[in-house]
């Protein structure tokens, strides 16, 4: 069961985010240290906390339709299996938006090489070795959509 959403955007905010960690995984510290990172830099963040399945990010989507990006932690390394849905909501646009992964994205201590494209099969849009580097990227997503607006 995944925590009460939160949002704490500040008077100042006025870009969101959509942060949770992955369905099977309840590991809260570094959820709550880039929602703090985040918020600290002027995002408003919608966190959904742990153990969030892809239909309550979808809903996040449809209830924030401003977000502009989804940010999915997972450290036990079950992410495969908790983002099964998620191709399929994105195929219907019930998740419009990016999706960002980070984390320990598979069990044990050898690494499997094929992780990450696995995670792009199933829709994963960037995936995140540095939570510190999120602020770029979001940077980057939102000039990419800005340039994609202007050209249509």
């Amino acid at each position: 069961m995944s925590s009460t959403p939160t949002q704490l955007p500040g008077p100042t905010a006025t870009r969101k985010v959509i942060l949770g960690v992955a369905a099977s995984d309840s590991h809260a510290v570094a959820n709550h240290l880039i929602a703090l990172s985040l918020r600290g830099i002027g995002f408003g963040v919608v966190n959904l906390g742990t153990c969030t399945p892809v239909e309550e990010f979808a809903q996040a989507c449809a209830d924030h339709p401003d977000a502009e990006a989804v940010i999915i932690g997972s450290l036990n390394g079950h992410v495969h299996e908790d983002l099964r849905g998620l191709a399929q909501a994105k195929a219907t646009g019930q998740i419009p938006v990016p999706v960002v992964v980070g984390g320990n994205l598979s069990v044990g201590s050898h690494k499997d090489g094929t992780a990450h494209d696995r995670l792009y099969s199933l829709g994963v849009d960037h995936i995140m070795a540095d939570p510190a580097g999120l602020p770029a990227l979001l940077d980057e997503l939102r000039a990419a959509r800005t340039c994609s607006l202007a050209a249509s």
